[in-house]
């Protein structure tokens, strides 16, 4: 095939590109309109979310179907892209952290992820067995629903369909789907109920007269930038995402040797947990070269919001609505567990082992333990406009210790695995097991530290 014919065959692919670009812009700045007219924002509700229903109402399947079917399969293709580029602007404009201050706000940011993660088995189980089982003879694999489609989303449920049907549980990948669903919109709806909750409470480090302000104010977020600066600023960006996607290339070819499933958990591993690594890399060299005033930190905000925004508009109109029509007392169950679960940990234990921005750094694994790391993201920019707290640095190295194990790494993948073969009770007291040791450890720590946030 010749140049000319390649052009001609890409042609449509660009236009039907342009459209789902332009339609996306389109909806989201609709929702955007609503949201500001309707002051959703007070109670709690994402404009962006509004967003995502428009566009759910507008898709094939929705009562105004307007959008045709391709702009539908191309914004499915778009919150990896979209979560790669806000993970690859997360630490372009902070100064890097010196490694002594960040052993206290990291170490309890993993213990509370890894409560919230192991905790997700331990209700699953407990659901499964008291529950489930004796009303319905479910399997016992359905016990990991819970930590693949809140901590996974969408992507992990859909991957990991083919290991549940192959231990007899065919229906895994659906149902895995419609918690994902669900998952998605509690993470939002709920989340944002909460942070209109901490408001009033004086738990957001912006209002409460007790806890001093960090960051740049205000004044720094409305500098005027012109279009040379945001150039540079999505460049540096783009420079990240090819670091991360050059260590990925590596991590990948380092694994092959080894084979088995170190090999195929590097295979499935996504690109944005390091494109934080990349962001990280191009800040170093910003400093070290005397040029970290590229990365503007107004610029890098917005661009880290549209994008997030963005995902979370395409992610919510391309639900799959009639997937909660089917098995949906399972569904609830387990949907409700996990929600519990996470709303006490967040609520209880956070303000014990986080610093005195605790609300800020809970919030934001609240999102990525029950929607996807965007929904954490977009709960945070809800409780910290001004980036005033330490959340989204401690929260990126956690990320970067953590995402290769769990959401879709290590240990979901040997989950059903174990509870095929030691069975579901030994899995689950196993999994109690770490929550008790996490969470002590967490404690510890916390109170091995000068006391800074009052618990609620």
């Amino acid at each position: 095939m010749n140049p000319p014919e390649l052009w001609i065959e890409a042609l449509p692919k660009l236009g039907w590109l342009a459209l789902a670009i332009a339609a996306l812009s389109l909806t989201l700045a609709l929702g955007r309109l609503i949201g500001s007219a309707l002051q959703l924002r007070l109670w709690g509700i994402p404009e962006a979310l509004v967003a995502g229903l428009l566009g759910l109402l507008l898709a094939p399947g929705g009562p105004l179907p307007l959008l045709p079917l391709p702009v539908l399969e191309l914004w499915a293709g778009l919150p990896l892209v979209l979560l790669t580029l806000v993970f690859g602007s997360l630490m372009l404009s902070k100064p890097l952290p010196q490694l002594g201050s960040l052993w206290r706000p990291v170490s309890g940011q993993v213990s509370l992820a890894l409560v919230l993660a192991f905790g997700q088995y331990v209700v699953g189980g407990l659901a499964v067995l008291l529950v489930l089982q004796p009303l319905l003879g479910v399997s016992p694999v359905m016990a990991c629903l819970i930590e693949v489609a809140y901590e996974g989303g969408h992507g992990s449920a859909a991957a990991m369909g083919p290991s549940y049907a192959a231990l007899g549980f065919p229906g895994g990948q659906d149902l895995g789907l419609a918690m994902a669903t669900v998952g998605l919109l509690s993470s939002t709806l709920v989340g944002g109920l909460v942070v209109v909750l901490a408001r009033r409470q004086g738990w957001l480090l912006a209002t409460s007269p007790t806890k001093p302000i960090q960051g740049e104010g205000a004044s720094a977020a409305a500098s005027p930038a012109g279009p040379a600066a945001w150039a540079v600023n999505l460049a540096l960006v783009g420079v990240a995402v090819l670091v991360g996607e050059l260590l990925l290339l590596a991590l990948r070819a380092l694994t092959v040797p080894l084979g088995g499933g170190v090999a195929a958990v590097a295979q499935a591993l996504p690109v944005f947990p390091l494109a934080i690594l990349g962001s990280l890399f191009v800040r170093w060299v910003l400093e070290r070269s005397g040029h970290s005033q590229w990365a503007s930190a107004p610029i890098q905000s917005e661009l880290s919001t549209l994008a997030a925004d963005l995902l979370i508009t395409a992610a919510t109109a391309g639900l799959n609505l009639k997937l909660l029509q089917a098995d949906w007392l399972p569904l609830s169950v387990l949907a409700l567990g996990g929600l519990t679960w996470n709303l006490a940990v967040v609520l209880l234990l956070a303000p014990r082992v986080l610093p005195a921005d605790w609300f800020e750094r809970a919030v934001i694994e609240f999102g990525q333990a029950t929607g996807v790391a965007a929904s954490g993201l977009l709960l945070l920019r809800m409780a910290d406009p001004e980036d005033q707290s330490n959340a989204l640095s401690a929260f990126s190295i956690k990320q970067l210790l953590l995402q290769p194990f769990l959401a879709g790494g290590v240990i979901t993948v040997v989950a059903p695995l174990a509870v095929a073969g030691w069975g579901l009770p030994v899995w689950t007291g196993f999994c109690f097991g770490l929550v008790l040791l996490a969470g002590g450890a967490g404690l510890w720590l916390a109170g091995s530290q000068p006391a800074a946030a009052p618990a609620p």
